[in-house]
């Protein structure tokens, strides 16, 4: 996962945090410590970051509940994840009271299953604040291949 200097401070803080049981303290960190696990291969802690009731929108699929998207479609992203580089391209958040959205334009590329990958990808991410940290409520993913 290729992020800049000061976004990897953060993500490193933030999966020190999850790590030792501590909520993400701001939406994006929460949002990177979901990508950071996913790339790590780390079910448990991505599936932490996420509500029972998160919606997660891909290429026209809705998977409706964590335990859906553990049973079908996380294997898959952490073996797509795992062999690929996520760069964010760029990136915002906007906090209203217990509701934040981050909004993300990232590239990846590498070679997953013998084929070379080079994708333009953008996603928006739902989170809600619970007790002391936030939890990802809903994901829409969206890519394309790059030219």
């Amino acid at each position: 996962m290729a992020i800049d200097f000061k976004r990897g401070l953060a993500l490193f803080a933030c999966c020190a945090m999850i790590c030792a049981g501590a909520a993400a303290a701001t939406p994006s960190d929460a949002v990177s410590a979901f990508h950071a696990a996913i790339h790590a291969g780390d079910k448990d802690r991505a599936l932490a970051l996420m509500s029972p009731a998160v919606m997660i929108y891909e290429s026209g699929y809705v998977e409706r509940t964590r335990d859906e998207y553990a049973n079908h479609h996380l294997a898959a992203d952490i073996a797509f994840s795992k062999a690929t580089t996520r760069k964010v391209l760029r990136h915002s958040e906007r906090v209203d009271g217990a509701v934040a959205t981050v909004l993300d334009e990232t590239e990846t590329s590498g070679v997953f299953k013998g084929k070379p990958v080079h994708s333009f990808g953008v996603e928006t991410t739902v989170l809600e604040k619970q007790g002391d940290g936030w939890v990802i409520v809903h994901v829409h993913w969206s890519s394309r291949k790059a030219k």
